[in-house]
Protein backbone atom coordinates (compact mmCIF):
# COMPACT_ATOMS: atom_id res chain seq x y z
CA UNK A 1 0.00 0.00 0.00
CA UNK A 2 1.51 3.17 -1.09
CA UNK A 3 -0.31 6.57 -0.41
CA UNK A 4 1.20 10.21 -1.86
CA UNK A 5 0.45 13.13 -0.13
CA UNK A 6 1.61 16.52 -1.01
CA UNK A 7 0.58 20.15 -0.94
CA UNK A 8 0.51 23.17 1.03
CA UNK A 9 -1.87 22.96 2.97
CA UNK A 10 0.07 21.01 5.96
CA UNK A 11 -3.04 21.40 8.15
CA UNK A 12 -5.12 19.38 5.99
CA UNK A 13 -2.27 16.72 4.88
CA UNK A 14 -1.50 15.94 8.38
CA UNK A 15 -5.37 15.08 9.52
CA UNK A 16 -5.36 13.31 6.25
CA UNK A 17 -1.84 11.37 7.64
CA UNK A 18 -3.60 10.78 11.34
CA UNK A 19 -6.79 9.36 9.20
CA UNK A 20 -4.38 6.82 7.78
CA UNK A 21 -2.42 5.83 10.66
CA UNK A 22 -5.92 5.26 12.93
CA UNK A 23 -7.22 2.97 10.15
CA UNK A 24 -4.28 0.99 10.77
CA UNK A 25 -5.55 0.02 14.27
CA UNK A 26 -4.02 1.08 17.75
CA UNK A 27 -2.90 4.17 18.20
CA UNK A 28 -0.33 2.88 20.29
CA UNK A 29 0.65 -0.73 18.39
CA UNK A 30 0.87 1.94 14.92
CA UNK A 31 3.14 3.92 16.57
CA UNK A 32 5.44 1.47 17.82
CA UNK A 33 5.25 0.07 14.35
CA UNK A 34 5.94 3.78 12.56
CA UNK A 35 9.20 4.62 11.23
CA UNK A 36 9.93 8.10 9.90
CA UNK A 37 12.82 8.99 6.94
CA UNK A 38 13.94 11.79 5.97
CA UNK A 39 13.80 12.06 1.85
CA UNK A 40 16.25 14.82 1.52
CA UNK A 41 19.26 12.65 1.28
CA UNK A 42 17.41 9.00 1.40
CA UNK A 43 18.70 6.23 -0.47
CA UNK A 44 16.42 3.43 -2.16
CA UNK A 45 18.39 0.88 -0.60
CA UNK A 46 17.75 2.54 2.65
CA UNK A 47 14.23 2.66 2.02
CA UNK A 48 14.07 -1.15 1.09
CA UNK A 49 16.02 -1.95 4.69
CA UNK A 50 13.12 -0.22 6.67
CA UNK A 51 10.06 -1.29 4.68
CA UNK A 52 11.33 -5.23 4.30
CA UNK A 53 11.79 -5.18 7.95
CA UNK A 54 8.47 -7.07 9.78
CA UNK A 55 6.44 -5.37 12.37
CA UNK A 56 5.96 -6.14 15.75
CA UNK A 57 3.62 -7.91 17.29
CA UNK A 58 1.26 -6.20 14.65
CA UNK A 59 -0.49 -6.74 11.19
CA UNK A 60 1.28 -3.45 9.71
CA UNK A 61 4.18 -1.63 9.65
CA UNK A 62 4.04 2.28 8.78
CA UNK A 63 7.25 4.08 7.23
CA UNK A 64 6.79 7.97 6.22
CA UNK A 65 9.02 9.85 3.74
CA UNK A 66 9.51 13.54 4.02
CA UNK A 67 10.66 15.39 1.13
CA UNK A 68 11.34 13.00 -0.89
CA UNK A 69 9.14 13.78 -4.17
CA UNK A 70 10.91 18.12 -4.28
CA UNK A 71 14.23 16.04 -5.14
CA UNK A 72 12.73 15.12 -8.71
CA UNK A 73 11.21 18.49 -9.46
CA UNK A 74 11.81 19.57 -13.14
CA UNK A 75 13.86 22.41 -11.51
CA UNK A 76 16.10 20.20 -9.98
CA UNK A 77 19.36 18.82 -10.89
CA UNK A 78 19.44 14.67 -10.15
CA UNK A 79 19.83 13.94 -6.90
CA UNK A 80 23.56 13.46 -5.71
CA UNK A 81 22.85 10.60 -4.39
CA UNK A 82 21.96 9.04 -7.55
CA UNK A 83 24.90 6.85 -8.63
CA UNK A 84 23.59 6.09 -12.12
CA UNK A 85 22.39 7.88 -15.06
CA UNK A 86 18.68 7.40 -16.59
CA UNK A 87 16.62 9.04 -19.40
CA UNK A 88 14.01 9.87 -16.31
CA UNK A 89 16.46 11.84 -14.22
CA UNK A 90 15.44 9.22 -11.26
CA UNK A 91 18.64 7.12 -10.91
CA UNK A 92 18.83 4.79 -8.64
CA UNK A 93 15.07 5.49 -8.09
CA UNK A 94 14.33 4.24 -11.52
CA UNK A 95 13.91 0.94 -10.14
CA UNK A 96 11.07 2.24 -6.91
CA UNK A 97 8.22 0.65 -9.29
CA UNK A 98 9.84 -2.66 -9.08
CA UNK A 99 10.24 -2.18 -5.98
CA UNK A 100 6.82 -1.73 -4.87
CA UNK A 101 5.67 -5.03 -6.69
CA UNK A 102 8.32 -6.53 -3.89
CA UNK A 103 7.37 -4.89 -0.91
CA UNK A 104 5.77 -7.25 1.75
CA UNK A 105 2.25 -6.36 2.19
CA UNK A 106 2.64 -5.88 5.99
CA UNK A 107 4.40 -2.76 5.10
CA UNK A 108 2.44 0.90 4.62
CA UNK A 109 4.24 3.22 2.48
CA UNK A 110 3.41 7.10 2.85
CA UNK A 111 5.10 9.69 0.68
CA UNK A 112 4.64 13.32 2.08
CA UNK A 113 5.64 16.75 0.95
CA UNK A 114 4.97 20.30 0.37
CA UNK A 115 3.74 21.95 -3.28
CA UNK A 116 4.58 19.50 -5.91
CA UNK A 117 4.37 20.02 -9.70
CA UNK A 118 2.83 17.42 -11.89
CA UNK A 119 5.79 17.10 -14.28
CA UNK A 120 7.72 15.63 -11.05
CA UNK A 121 9.35 12.42 -12.56
CA UNK A 122 9.22 10.75 -9.59
CA UNK A 123 5.43 11.59 -9.39
CA UNK A 124 4.86 10.42 -12.16
CA UNK A 125 6.58 6.90 -12.41
CA UNK A 126 4.60 6.37 -8.70
CA UNK A 127 0.87 7.37 -9.43
CA UNK A 128 -0.09 4.39 -10.59
CA UNK A 129 0.68 2.54 -7.81
CA UNK A 130 -0.39 4.71 -5.12
CA UNK A 131 -3.59 6.42 -3.82
CA UNK A 132 -2.40 10.35 -4.38
CA UNK A 133 -4.28 12.81 -2.38
CA UNK A 134 -3.68 16.48 -2.92
CA UNK A 135 -3.85 19.20 -0.72
CA UNK A 136 -3.92 22.65 -2.10
CA UNK A 137 -4.09 26.06 0.31
CA UNK A 138 -8.12 27.17 0.74
CA UNK A 139 -9.38 30.17 -0.70
CA UNK A 140 -12.64 32.33 -1.00
CA UNK A 141 -15.56 30.17 -0.67
CA UNK A 142 -14.07 27.21 0.41
CA UNK A 143 -11.89 28.83 3.01
CA UNK A 144 -15.00 30.64 4.49
CA UNK A 145 -16.76 26.73 4.29
CA UNK A 146 -13.99 25.37 5.88
CA UNK A 147 -13.81 28.42 8.48
CA UNK A 148 -18.07 27.82 9.19
CA UNK A 149 -17.88 23.80 9.42
CA UNK A 150 -14.42 24.15 12.11
CA UNK A 151 -16.37 26.19 14.35
CA UNK A 152 -19.42 24.33 13.98
CA UNK A 153 -17.66 21.00 14.70
CA UNK A 154 -16.55 22.06 17.87
CA UNK A 155 -19.96 23.17 18.84
CA UNK A 156 -19.68 26.96 18.24
CA UNK A 157 -21.52 29.41 16.09
CA UNK A 158 -20.15 32.62 13.85
CA UNK A 159 -21.29 35.23 12.36
CA UNK A 160 -20.40 35.64 8.58
CA UNK A 161 -19.08 39.23 9.19
CA UNK A 162 -16.53 37.38 11.43
CA UNK A 163 -15.86 34.96 8.92
CA UNK A 164 -14.94 37.49 6.25
CA UNK A 165 -12.71 39.43 9.03
CA UNK A 166 -11.05 35.55 9.85
CA UNK A 167 -10.64 34.65 6.57
CA UNK A 168 -9.07 38.17 5.40
CA UNK A 169 -7.03 38.19 8.51
CA UNK A 170 -5.72 35.00 8.51
CA UNK A 171 -5.73 33.72 4.68
CA UNK A 172 -5.13 29.91 3.68
CA UNK A 173 -2.62 28.79 6.49
CA UNK A 174 -5.25 26.47 8.25
CA UNK A 175 -2.72 25.88 11.00
CA UNK A 176 -2.92 29.69 11.94
CA UNK A 177 -6.84 29.66 11.56
CA UNK A 178 -7.28 26.72 13.83
CA UNK A 179 -5.58 29.09 16.44
CA UNK A 180 -7.54 31.82 16.15
CA UNK A 181 -10.82 29.94 15.83
CA UNK A 182 -9.74 28.05 19.53
CA UNK A 183 -9.25 31.32 20.91
CA UNK A 184 -12.12 33.09 19.34
CA UNK A 185 -14.30 29.99 20.81
CA UNK A 186 -13.27 30.13 24.44
CA UNK A 187 -13.24 34.07 24.33
CA UNK A 188 -16.50 34.08 23.37
CA UNK A 189 -17.86 31.42 25.93
CA UNK A 190 -20.57 29.72 24.22
CA UNK A 191 -22.59 32.78 22.49
CA UNK A 192 -21.79 33.43 18.63
CA UNK A 193 -18.43 34.65 17.69
CA UNK A 194 -18.87 38.23 16.14
CA UNK A 195 -16.76 40.96 14.25
CA UNK A 196 -15.88 42.62 17.55
CA UNK A 197 -15.16 39.53 19.29
CA UNK A 198 -12.41 39.32 16.21
CA UNK A 199 -11.23 42.68 16.14
CA UNK A 200 -10.71 42.43 20.16
CA UNK A 201 -7.80 39.44 19.45
CA UNK A 202 -6.55 40.99 17.04
CA UNK A 203 -3.07 41.88 18.24
CA UNK A 204 -2.71 38.01 17.93
CA UNK A 205 -4.30 38.28 14.39
CA UNK A 206 -2.32 41.05 13.34
CA UNK A 207 0.80 38.87 14.25
CA UNK A 208 -1.19 35.88 12.65
CA UNK A 209 -1.42 38.47 9.49
CA UNK A 210 2.60 39.02 9.27
CA UNK A 211 2.97 34.81 8.64
CA UNK A 212 -0.02 35.06 5.96
CA UNK A 213 1.57 38.26 4.27
CA UNK A 214 4.80 36.74 4.31
CA UNK A 215 3.37 33.04 2.93
CA UNK A 216 1.90 35.04 0.09
CA UNK A 217 4.78 36.96 -0.79
CA UNK A 218 6.99 33.71 -0.74
CA UNK A 219 4.46 32.16 -2.96
CA UNK A 220 4.21 34.62 -5.36
CA UNK A 221 1.03 35.63 -4.72
CA UNK A 222 0.79 39.25 -5.29
CA UNK A 223 -2.81 40.04 -4.90
CA UNK A 224 -3.63 37.86 -1.22
CA UNK A 225 -0.81 39.41 -0.14
CA UNK A 226 -1.35 43.28 -1.19
CA UNK A 227 -5.28 42.24 0.78
CA UNK A 228 -3.46 41.18 4.09
CA UNK A 229 -1.18 44.37 4.03
CA UNK A 230 -4.50 46.48 3.24
CA UNK A 231 -6.30 44.90 5.90
CA UNK A 232 -3.37 45.33 8.30
CA UNK A 233 -4.04 49.44 7.63
CA UNK A 234 -7.40 49.29 8.38
CA UNK A 235 -6.63 47.49 11.43
CA UNK A 236 -4.52 50.63 12.66
CA UNK A 237 -0.77 48.77 11.95
CA UNK A 238 1.34 51.70 11.09
CA UNK A 239 3.57 51.05 7.58
CA UNK A 240 6.42 51.07 9.32
CA UNK A 241 5.84 48.52 11.96
CA UNK A 242 4.91 46.22 8.98
CA UNK A 243 8.08 46.79 7.53
CA UNK A 244 10.11 45.74 10.59
CA UNK A 245 7.60 42.77 11.19
CA UNK A 246 8.33 41.68 7.87
CA UNK A 247 12.39 42.32 8.30
CA UNK A 248 12.02 40.52 11.53
CA UNK A 249 10.41 37.67 9.93
CA UNK A 250 13.02 36.94 7.51
CA UNK A 251 15.91 37.48 9.41
CA UNK A 252 14.13 34.64 11.60
CA UNK A 253 13.92 32.91 7.88
CA UNK A 254 17.69 33.70 7.20
CA UNK A 255 18.65 31.92 10.22
CA UNK A 256 16.20 29.07 10.40
CA UNK A 257 17.59 27.81 7.01
CA UNK A 258 21.39 27.69 8.43
CA UNK A 259 20.38 26.69 12.12
CA UNK A 260 17.57 23.25 11.16
CA UNK A 261 20.56 22.09 9.07
CA UNK A 262 23.01 21.76 12.14
CA UNK A 263 21.33 21.49 15.37
CA UNK A 264 17.97 20.07 17.24
CA UNK A 265 14.49 21.46 17.36
CA UNK A 266 14.82 23.02 20.36
CA UNK A 267 18.21 24.24 20.10
CA UNK A 268 16.82 26.22 17.34
CA UNK A 269 13.62 27.33 18.96
CA UNK A 270 16.15 28.89 21.57
CA UNK A 271 18.68 30.56 19.22
CA UNK A 272 15.48 32.21 17.40
CA UNK A 273 14.61 33.43 20.44
CA UNK A 274 11.11 31.80 19.79
CA UNK A 275 8.93 31.14 22.59
CA UNK A 276 5.88 29.16 21.20
CA UNK A 277 6.29 25.31 19.03
CA UNK A 278 3.62 27.02 16.77
CA UNK A 279 5.85 30.26 16.07
CA UNK A 280 9.07 28.16 15.49
CA UNK A 281 6.87 25.36 13.18
CA UNK A 282 5.50 28.78 10.80
CA UNK A 283 9.12 30.19 10.74
CA UNK A 284 10.43 26.62 9.53
CA UNK A 285 7.72 25.67 6.96
CA UNK A 286 8.66 29.75 5.73
CA UNK A 287 12.16 29.02 5.64
CA UNK A 288 11.53 26.00 3.10
CA UNK A 289 10.44 28.80 0.57
CA UNK A 290 13.88 30.39 0.36
CA UNK A 291 17.29 29.60 -0.72
CA UNK A 292 20.16 31.74 0.05
CA UNK A 293 19.81 33.63 -2.90
CA UNK A 294 15.95 34.08 -2.42
CA UNK A 295 16.66 35.14 1.21
CA UNK A 296 19.43 37.96 -0.08
CA UNK A 297 17.31 39.59 -2.51
CA UNK A 298 14.32 39.69 -0.06
CA UNK A 299 16.99 42.02 2.06
CA UNK A 300 18.07 43.95 -0.78
CA UNK A 301 14.66 44.73 -1.48
CA UNK A 302 13.56 45.60 2.73
CA UNK A 303 17.33 48.26 2.37
CA UNK A 304 15.77 49.52 -0.51
CA UNK A 305 12.46 50.32 0.90
CA UNK A 306 13.86 51.53 4.18
CA UNK A 307 16.01 54.12 2.40
CA UNK A 308 12.88 55.00 0.26
CA UNK A 309 10.87 56.07 3.13
CA UNK A 310 14.02 57.80 4.99
CA UNK A 311 14.47 59.99 2.11
CA UNK A 312 11.39 60.84 0.99
CA UNK A 313 11.23 59.41 -2.06
CA UNK A 314 7.81 57.80 -1.29
CA UNK A 315 5.85 57.50 1.59
CA UNK A 316 5.65 55.13 3.54
CA UNK A 317 1.88 53.20 2.20
CA UNK A 318 3.17 53.50 -1.42
CA UNK A 319 7.36 51.90 -0.45
CA UNK A 320 5.70 49.38 1.20
CA UNK A 321 2.92 48.15 -0.98
CA UNK A 322 6.12 48.61 -3.89
CA UNK A 323 7.85 46.19 -1.29
CA UNK A 324 5.30 43.31 -1.40
CA UNK A 325 4.51 43.39 -5.39
CA UNK A 326 8.37 43.09 -5.73
CA UNK A 327 9.31 40.57 -3.09
CA UNK A 328 6.34 38.65 -4.17
CA UNK A 329 7.91 38.65 -7.89
CA UNK A 330 11.01 37.21 -7.00
CA UNK A 331 8.63 33.57 -6.34
CA UNK A 332 7.02 34.31 -9.09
Amino acid sequence: MLYILYGKDGFSLNQAAEEIKASLGDRETVATNTTSLDGRNLTLGELRNTCDAAPFLSSKRLVIVDGLLRRFEAKQTRPRSSKRKSPSGLGEWEGMAYYLEQMPETTVLMLVDGEVKGQNALLKQLSPFAEVRTFPLLRGKELKAWIQQRVEGEGGHIAPEAIDLLAGLIGGDLWAMEGEIQKLLLYSQGRTVEEDDVRQLVSHAQEASIWALVDAVAEGRTEPAQLVLHRLYREGMEPTHILTMITRQFRLIALAGDLERGLSRPQVQESLGLKSSYALDKTLRQARLYDFEGVKRAYGKLLETDSAIKTGKYSDKLALELLVTELACLNP
